[in-house]
């Protein structure tokens, strides 16, 4: 069972993540990617970078041991990244969560996560299930934010 569960987690990230690299290729040009409006803080390029980071530090780094050094500040503060940089650093993320994720011992399943976390103590399944809809989450905002400028919303 737990070998099936991270399959299908991989299965999820890598589609997800597959999918986020198209709409960073989708957005018209470099400038649109980090175009804000009104109440539209977090533009599509500070969405992929704070994804990157997230999955990079709690799957790669905490989980896989990877020597990533998460700037959570910079994910959202950083503009006018080439989207050739973000186009990389999501196909860098996709190895490492495919990466960490094939070679997890399974037994870490049903322990808690092994960092403090804002949410408390949980297990490293569920925390993994929370990675998984917190890209989905983010994934439909860069989706949202991608139309709205393609279509002329601003």
């Amino acid at each position: 069972m737990e070998k099936e569960f991270i399959d299908s987690l991989i299965t999820v990230f890598d589609r997800d993540l597959t999918q986020l690299k198209k709409e960073i290729e989708n957005y018209p040009n470099e400038a649109s990617l980090w175009k804000l409006c009104g109440e539209i803080k977090n533009p599509g390029g500070n969405l992929c970078l704070h994804l990157c980071g997230n999955l990079q530090h709690f799957i790669g780094h905490v989980l896989g041991g990877t020597d990533y050094k998460r700037n959570r500040d910079h994910e959202f503060s950083a503009r006018n990244v080439a989207r050739s940089q973000l186009l990389a650093e999501t196909e860098k993320t996709r190895a490492v969560v495919h990466n960490t994720l094939s070679h997890l011992d399974h037994s870490l399943l049903s322990q808690p996560f092994p960092t403090e976390l804002p949410m408390g103590k949980v297990s490293t399944t569920f925390f993994l299930i929370h990675l998984a809809a917190h890209l989905n989450y983010h994934l439909g905002q860069v989706n949202y934010h991608r139309r709205l400028i393609e279509y002329g919303f601003f």
